[in-house]
């Protein structure tokens, strides 16, 4: 039986890692055959990273020209030559494999992905209470300097925004609940 295509996003700070791994570590990837997606990117590998296993490293111009063959399901330039994607062909490999695929992408590509797969397809967007709240997380982390935070909110009004696209809205007020609603949504979609 053919995998399904399960779709995270969320602004930056929301708890939408937090939430999949949660869904991922507690025995739920197993249990639901849930496997990542294995995107691609023109960076180069990091210590002990593998081709195929943790990304398909390419280089810029294998990139742009996976781009002009249509061969990606998204993809973005993160910076000039950084770019980021999910090939097509490893998707539906993993889905022919009867994997159900497990997308951790911003909103756009989240889109994207929803519109080519369909009702194959369960996007989920993980939302904050507020964006007074968000603001709060993105400054308790203490990694970003103001400015940086900045751009995240201006971004975060952008892709709250989008909400209302998404096959469900998880509010990350209490992460215990976030991360049990997400889950019976995840189960109750794959048990269709």
């Amino acid at each position: 039986m053919e995998g399904k295509l399960i779709i995270f996003a969320a602004p930056s700070g929301s708890g939408k890692s937090t939430i999949i791994n949660s869904i991922m570590n507690d025995g739920g990837a197993e249990r639901l055959n849930l496997h990542f997606s294995i995107s691609a990117t023109s960076r180069a590998p990091r210590g002990e990273e593998q081709n195929g296993v943790e990304y398909f490293f390419l280089t810029p111009d294998e990139f742009r020209q996976k781009i002009a063959e249509d061969a990606f399901v998204e993809y973005e330039e993160v910076y000039p030559d950084k770019f980021y994607g999910t090939l097509k062909s490893q998707v539906d490999k993993q889905l022919a494999e009867g994997e159900n695929v497990v997308f951790d992408v911003d909103v756009n590509g989240a889109l994207r992905i929803k519109k080519l797969y369909g009702k194959r397809a369960l996007s989920i967007f993980i939302q904050p209470p507020s964006i007074e709240e968000l603001r709060r997380r993105l400054e308790s982390r203490g990694t970003d300097a103001p400015s940086v935070i900045d751009d995240r909110i201006k971004r975060a009004e952008y892709e709250l925004s989008q909400a209302d696209k998404f096959d469900e809205v998880v509010v990350n007020d209490v992460l215990e609940v976030a991360q049990v609603e997400a889950l019976a949504l995840v189960e109750d979609f794959l048990g269709e």
